[in-house]
């Protein structure tokens, strides 16, 4: 059994990773922190977990007295700059870390502190440490002590782009990014405009000018083309509670490529990213609390733009779910484990 710690979780992402846990054969939640929740039981706060085993008796414990080391894995569900200030006498002890946050995605640590306002703690394992999008980096997660989960918005981008640059068939300098996500996204906190009055029957862009996620993607592009890539991303926030769809906009340097063919060929094997027959439309509803990302390729009128479409959902292949992917490529399991569970409709 994968003895795992798990610290902050009283957000959206903490409990859904209880929940996945919650079926993973080989996992064993050893405990979970909350300063402010220290002491009450785990389905006290989340009722949804009551009767899942030994999940529904675990109690919150304030982080200065839990023993993390004991993990053999420790997930960091909390805001950015938290896991770096305790990873390196973590992976000290042996322990392995998945971040949720942004600690480790970026590897430049002056990109980091001029995107988060902070600091990096420890850049030295930030460059030991792995971008967690297992369609990309497999074979580097499956060694890793360290893994920076991917941001939500990122995970649908990158996928949605990565056939087209790995195969040089479009313009990397002109991509355009327009991406609409849940309100779950911003976080399971108290916001005015996160507020049910204020973010339903309502739809608007924000960050324009830029967006914590835009370094993210840009650093995941560049390397898998001869030409670094130039990215417009614009996120939208919609009002429903899960859900990532991203539309992607490229120009096409070479008509004569088969795109459906592309795109079917480069996730065939990948059990996360489902293709979509051509002139699909995928809808955000169709993932829902599942860890598929699903893709459709198109290009209108047979003219020079590839546009492609991407939905996620925002908790679990854009967090959570992707975490426990990387978890078993780290512990040696079948990625799939415990994550085989189909979307829920309506």
């Amino acid at each position: 059994m994968i003895e795992i710690g798990i610290v902050g979780g009283t957000g959206y992402t903490g409990v859904e990773l209880l929940r996945l846990l919650a079926q993973h054969p080989q996992a064993n939640v050893r405990l979970i922190t909350s300063r402010s929740e220290a002491g009450v039981r785990v389905d006290e706060i989340f009722p949804s977990l009551r009767g899942l085993g030994p999940l529904s008796s675990l109690s919150f414990s304030d982080p200065a007295g839990s023993d993390l080391k004991a993990c053999h894995v420790v997930f960091f569900a909390t805001p950015h700059g938290v896991a770096m200030g305790q990873t390196r006498e973590l992976v000290g002890a042996g322990v392995k870390i998945i971040d949720l946050a942004a600690d480790f995605r970026l590897k430049d640590p002056a990109l980091f502190e001029r995107w988060y306002k902070m600091p990096h703690a420890c850049p030295d394992l930030l460059a030991e440490s792995v971008y967690g999008l297992p369609e990309m980096h497999r074979a580097a997660i499956a060694k890793a002590r360290i893994v920076g989960n991917p941001g939500c918005y990122p995970t649908a981008i990158l996928l949605g782009f990565l056939p087209l640059i790995e195969a040089g068939i479009v313009d990397p300098a002109h991509l355009i990014a327009d991406a609409k996500s849940g309100v779950s996204g911003a976080g399971r906190k108290a916001e005015l405009g996160l507020l049910f009055s204020e973010a339903s029957d309502n739809f608007k862009a924000y960050n324009v000018g830029g967006h914590r996620h835009h370094p993210e993607i840009v650093q995941g592009l560049n390397g898998y083309g001869t030409e670094p890539v130039t990215v417009v991303f614009t996120p939208h926030l919609v009002p429903m509670i899960r859900g990532i769809h991203a539309t992607l906009y490229a120009r096409l340097t070479d008509a004569s490529v088969d795109l459906q063919a592309l795109f079917e060929k480069r996730y065939a094997e990948e059990p996360f990213v489902d293709v979509m027959p051509a002139g699909s439309h995928p809808e955000t509803r169709s993932v829902r609390a599942s860890n598929v990302c699903r893709i459709a390729v198109h290009r209108p009128q047979r003219g020079d733009i590839a546009v492609v479409l991407a939905v996620e959902d925002n908790l679990v292949k854009g967090a959570a779910g992707q975490a426990i992917q990387n978890m078993n490529l780290m512990f040696g399991l079948p990625e799939t484990t415990g994550l085989t569970a189909p979307p829920v409709l309506p």
